[in-house]
């Protein structure tokens, strides 16, 4: 049986940097579309099934920001920004509209391809779920309901609407609940970052995942716990 191949929208407006990628991915056997403003990408991303788009921050006419908040209210498809150094409050911002990841221009394409596939992992299986957690795989605390088949996270009776990565940060914390993981095994475990990783990407998720679920329900926000000097753990209220 032929494999499918992940498709992936490459979205800046350097034209060297587009050729660039398309010709390190299609190397690695990935299906490549371009675009080289916000407008066409946001389009192109709503109307077609990609599997990872690489979306630059600064585009004309609508910026890398904007159209990752406006596609993540149509989709949860996985995308990691393209910045530039010195952007960091940009990158920030990009973490808090719903993107996965970010790599830092000039970068290494070896590093992009490694993210990639890092990332495509991640959404095509639980990579890193070894444990089985119940017969029906579903996780269930006083306050918060994780349903894994259906990927479906409900707190407080509502249903939160969750980027790719929020709900494998949160399951990865749910599967061991009261056990304490550093930033470093966070970005190990759930980002499958062995040597690149930026420990403030756990942080920025961290906190956008807990303002999802105090507007429904403080209760389960607060179940994600941070320990000082060591990392974050998912507490069950006793």
């Amino acid at each position: 049986m032929t494999e499918l191949k992940s498709t992936i929208l490459i979205v800046d407006d350097e034209e060297r940097i587009r050729r660039l990628l398309r010709m390190y991915l299609e190397k690695e056997g990935f299906l490549i579309d371009e675009a080289e403003d916000g407008e066409t990408a946001l389009k192109k991303a709503v109307e077609f099934d990609f599997d990872l788009i690489l979306l630059d921050l600064m585009l004309p006419g609508i910026d890398g920001i904007e159209v990752c908040t406006r596609l993540r209210q149509h989709k949860a498809t996985p995308v990691i920004m393209l910045t530039a150094k010195g952007e960091e409050a940009n990158r920030v911002s990009g973490f808090e509209v719903g993107a996965d990841d970010y790599v830092v221009k000039p970068f290494s394409p070896r590093e992009v391809i490694y993210r990639v596939k890092a990332i495509l992992r991640r959404s095509s299986a639980t990579a890193y779920l070894v444990k089985d957690v119940s017969s029906s795989n579903n996780i269930v605390f006083p306050h918060l309901v994780i349903e894994h088949d259906a990927h479906r996270v409900t707190a407080g009776g509502q249903e939160i609407a969750l980027t790719p990565k929020e709900y494998e940060l949160l399951h990865y914390l749910a599967i061991t609940p009261d056990k304490v993981f550093s930033r470093e095994e966070l970005l190990k475990d759930v980002w499958n970052y062995e040597f690149f990783g930026d420990l403030r990407t756990v942080d920025t998720h961290v906190k956008r995942l807990r303002e999802k679920l105090n507007k429904v329900s403080p209760d389960a926000a607060a179940m994600i716990t941070t320990v000082w000097g060591v990392g974050y753990k998912l507490e069950v209220p006793k």
